[in-house]
């Protein structure tokens, strides 16, 4: 088993910002990049809150829609694609298969 300092690290030396929800949408986890990020969201403040209270309508649509979908299988969608950054929602499962929640990952557009 990895050490949760381990993961942190690991996950914190990620110059992208990485943002983990349950399957009921609640921000579990931020990395240090989505803290800054998100900073005037409110920060390290939004763990333990709704992923979707941070989105749109649309948005929070899409989110449900695509949870549905990782719900039968499905391990990744691009949601959002433009001149800032390359957004993915990614599953995460228990070794066993079962959901766990899902993370949103975020890239640096393509040139």
């Amino acid at each position: 088993m990895i050490d949760s300092n381990l993961m942190s690290a690991l996950l914190d030396s990620q110059k992208e910002p990485v943002v983990f929800a349950d399957t009921e949408h609640t921000i579990l986890y931020m990395n240090k990049a989505a803290i800054e990020r998100f900073s005037d969201r409110g920060g390290a403040n939004l763990i333990g809150r709704s992923l979707l209270e941070c989105h749109n309508k649309q948005s929070q649509q899409m989110i449900i829609e695509i949870l549905e979908a990782m719900k039968g299988g499905e391990e990744e969608r691009l949601i959002t694609d433009n001149e800032k950054h390359r957004a993915y929602m990614r599953a995460v499962r228990a070794s066993d298969g079962q959901l766990l929640g899902y993370y949103e990952r975020y890239e640096p557009p393509v040139k």
